[in-house]
């Protein structure tokens, strides 16, 4: 199994309110390609971190494999989600990947 977890920062120029929105956005559409994407077996988003976080959001994922990922990658439903969603409103991004 393979494991895909990310971090993100929203942009600091929006507000409390378009980060609420962005973050339900966001959660939404990743959590939505669950049964979408061959080889993708668990996708959570991560929205309310603690106070001691200097993240926004955190996406959990598990695949059967390195090729599954890879796929998922640049599956059409993960890419919509992806430019739609995610990198219009984030400002940084901190990825890993690793077997378990």
């Amino acid at each position: 199994m393979v494991k895909h977890v990310i971090l993100w920062q929203l942009k600091d120029e929006l507000s409390a309110e378009e980060k609420a929105s962005a973050k339900a956005d966001i959660k939404a559409g990743l959590e939505g390609l669950a049964g979408q994407i061959p080889g993708l077996l668990e996708i959570k988003v991560y929205t309310e971190g603690l106070a001691s976080s200097n993240a926004d959001l955190m996406l959990d994922s598990s695949f059967e494999d390195e090729g599954s990922l890879k796929g998922y990658a640049v599956h059409p439903a993960h890419v919509a989600v992806a430019d739609g969603k995610v990198r219009p409103k984030v400002k940084s991004r901190v990825c890993m990947d690793f077997c378990c």
